[in-house]
């Protein structure tokens, strides 16, 4: 068998009093998409911010093709592992500049081309001065579909074989989230991804789904074995994913009524 790429062993994390992850283990393979489901302070965030050592372990362990994180430095776990997230932060700067804060040396040419992976280009050359176009401090200037897929595209700059995504988006309308959702699948081809899922779509794409509740791992398996168990998952499928899929499906119905593609 193929060594994981990453393993998590007894993972635990606590602040202070507060014990956000408990004693969870799990592996992923290479290439794959993993997701992490579960309601307000199950763990998901704290989980995968583990993994780049965004945070510390309070116990257990995080190896990366047999590597403990630990023992490896800062540069090298940044240049691995990637990090996209909803609300990435903003410099009063150019567009290009901030897209650049990844990778300072980067050409015009791969700004340009990460945008375009991200599903960025075509609204940036539609504002007044493209890629020059100033960015108000923390974004005020951007929507927060517009923002997260900057983010996507400064990532790929630094092009780390494993990703973590936050895929939630609040108040974006459907146009907004399937460019969301395009730019996030060109990007996880052929990385390992951890994705904290909000989207049916994502979750459905996804290799192994963690469901996770008061920092424990309570279900894992993919869709459909997670479906056909009965469960949490199917709990939260059919309260917070199913009904996305009546709206998108009622969206792409409306589409093609109006001869638009």
């Amino acid at each position: 068998m193929q060594q994981p790429a990453i393993e998590v062993e007894h993972l635990v994390k606590r602040f202070g009093d507060v014990t956000a992850v408990n004693g969870i283990s799990f592996s992923v393979q290479r290439g794959t998409i993993t997701a992490l489901l579960g309601g307000n302070g199950a763990g998901k965030t704290t989980t995968t911010y583990l993994v780049p050592r965004l945070y510390d372990a309070s116990e257990g362990t995080v190896t990366i093709d047999g590597h403990d994180v630990r023992t490896l430095s800062f540069d090298t776990v940044s240049a691995a592992v990637g990090v996209v997230t909803q609300e990435p932060y903003l410099f009063h700067d150019t567009i290009a500049n901030n897209i650049r804060y990844a990778k300072p040396d980067a050409t015009d040419e791969e700004i340009i081309e990460a945008a375009k992976v991200a599903q960025l280009d075509e609204q940036i050359l539609g504002l007044s001065d493209g890629y020059d176009t100033w960015v108000g401090e923390r974004g005020v200037t951007l929507s927060g579909g517009q923002k997260q897929r900057l983010s996507i595209a400064r990532t790929l700059l630094v092009n780390p074989p494993v990703l973590i995504l936050d895929d939630s988006t609040s108040s974006v309308d459907v146009e907004t989230e399937r460019q969301i959702h395009r730019a996030m699948t060109e990007v996880m081809k052929g990385r390992t991804t951890f994705v904290i899922a909000h989207r049916l779509s994502t979750v459905r794409e996804a290799d192994l789904i963690l469901v996770l509740k008061d920092g424990e791992i309570v279900e894992r398996g993919n869709h459909r074995e997670l479906i056909n168990r009965g469960g949490i998952y199917q709990d939260i499928y059919e309260l917070q994913l199913r009904p996305q899929e009546d709206v998108l499906l009622d969206a792409t119905i409306s589409g093609d009524d109006g001869g638009n593609s």
